[in-house]
């Protein structure tokens, strides 16, 4: 977690600095943080492209990790992410049909559905908020 809690330093969205770190066998696969699509502007450099209360300027750090896994040709079956914070109900899709195995979060993140669902589907999901206190 003290790595995801890294990347998120490079977060380009001062709204909310989102780290993300895939791992399996001990060994760091990729990671990811919350930033604007490649080759577009940043957040911090032209502000916050709001809807429905929400920055989408942004590629969520869940998925800019699957993302980097996917560029450089890393297998992420059977891996699990630790998240600064737990992950929206899209990220967690993308998340599931990746086939990660588990989730680390360090604090809980506005979606509840995630809980119902990683118990149907038989993914871990571990918050690590009461750890960091």
């Amino acid at each position: 977690m003290n790595i995801a809690r890294e990347v998120a330093t490079r977060a380009t969205c001062d709204r909310k600095h989102v780290g993300a770190v895939i791992v399996r066998d001990k060994t760091i696969l990729a990671t990811g943080y919350n930033g604007s699509v490649r080759g577009l502007a940043h957040c911090d450099d032209e502000g916050h492209l709001m809807e429905d209360g929400h920055c989408v300027r942004t590629v969520h750090a869940e998925a800019n990790a699957i993302v980097h896994a996917a560029r450089n040709g890393v297998r992420i079956d059977a891996a699990m992410i630790y998240v600064t914070a737990s992950p929206c109900w899209p990220c967690f899709r993308l998340i599931a049909n990746a086939g990660i195995t588990r989730i680390v979060f360090g604090e809980f993140y506005r979606d509840q559905r995630i809980f119902d669902v990683c118990q149907k589907i038989g993914i871990e999901l571990a918050d690590h908020s009461r750890r960091e206190a």
